[in-house]
């Protein structure tokens, strides 16, 4: 009889440990299949638009995407930063809901410089320094007033957005120098200097949060804030750092917006929600399904294209935000869903 029992157990036992190890290899497909999806989605978008469109694939084109995405893709990876150093909690992780409304006004003081009559460089200096301006308040009201990052960066938007208003009177500020022509104009493979600008931008942005231990101390602040803090590292100063360097992206892309609308205009607050989707949608291009630069900045893209091929099939455009939306639905489900099961390091 004892040895019977000992059979049966022995015999449930291999039953259960067949059963976890089927679960284990179905959690760990599911996940390749979510991993693999953005970017088979990715080429599938490329294919249609290219069997429907002849010239969609060309240098030219895929140059005019890259020019295109530059301001979205600059603010964006901006925002990329502050999620890595504050966590991808959506109300109490890191966020700059004011990095539109900063590429606003500092659009705004480039112009205003230029139409009173300063140069490029002051122009610039100014419109950087008014970035960093408002990062350096985001950061202080986060790390030194403890205000949740998701109400400090709305009431910084909302005072951002009316200085610009106070600025520009509600007007269009033209502004037209040989740097600004320089910046809109063409250069080699009738490529935009725009897609250069935006290239060089991320490759820096890249390198240094990917390649450093900066950027890897801000990895850790973000995902694991107590370790991080009695490991001895300056969580305060990094997450700081973040929301500066948010700031400054605000600053470029200002600059960025005056060469490619030929002055400042209001509304750039509706930029908000694409930058926001943008950095989210980044994550499913990571390996490790959290935010990178390479991943924001195939994101952009992703988004870009489907606007240009949109225009190229006289789809309208309006159709983009339907399909961003739908997007950010499936990617917040299937990381949620896979970090729920423990499959998703």
């Amino acid at each position: 009889m004892s040895a019977s029992l000992e059979v049966a157990a022995a015999g449930a036992g291999q039953a259960a440990a067949g059963t976890a190890r089927r679960a284990a290899i179905g959690r760990r497909a599911a996940t390749l299949l979510v991993r693999s999806a953005s970017f088979i989605a990715f080429a599938a978008v490329l294919a249609v638009f290219a069997w429907q469109a002849p010239f969609f694939l060309s240098v030219a084109n895929v140059g005019n995407v890259l020019g295109q995405s530059a301001i979205l893709g600059t603010l964006a990876i901006g925002l990329t930063i502050v999620v890595i150093g504050g966590g991808s909690n959506v109300v109490t992780g890191g966020i700059d809901l004011s990095i539109a409304a900063n590429m606003g006004l500092s659009a705004a003081v480039y112009a205003s410089l230029i139409q009173a009559g300063a140069d490029d460089g002051t122009a610039a200096a100014g419109a950087l320094a008014t970035g960093l301006a408002i990062g350096l308040v985001n950061a202080l009201s986060v790390t030194l007033l403890g205000i949740v990052p998701l109400l400090a960066t709305l009431a910084v938007m909302n005072v951002v957005a009316g200085l610009e208003l106070v600025l520009t009177q509600n007007t269009v500020v033209p502004a037209a120098t040989d740097f600004l022509s320089v910046l809109s104009g063409y250069g080699p493979w009738s490529v935009p200097v725009l897609a250069f600008v935006f290239v060089g931008i991320a490759a820096v942005f890249f390198i240094g949060v990917q390649q450093t231990r900066i950027g890897l101390h801000l990895y850790a602040v973000g995902e694991f804030p107590e370790a991080a803090r009695a490991a001895g590292l300056p969580v305060r100063r990094l997450v700081a750092g973040s929301y500066l360097v948010c700031g400054l992206t605000g600053g470029i892309g200002g600059i960025l917006s005056v060469a490619y609308l030929s002055g400042s205009t209001t509304g750039s607050g509706e930029m908000l929600l694409s930058v926001v989707v943008t950095a989210l949608l980044g994550v499913v291009f990571s390996r490790r399904l959290v935010p990178t630069i390479g991943g924001t900045v195939l994101s952009a893209l992703f988004v870009g294209f489907l606007i240009n091929g949109f225009q190229l099939l006289n789809i309208s455009s309006y159709w983009v935000s339907g399909v961003q939306g739908v997007l950010i639905l499936l990617v917040v489900a299937a990381t949620s869903l896979l970090r729920r099961n423990g499959s998703a390091p």
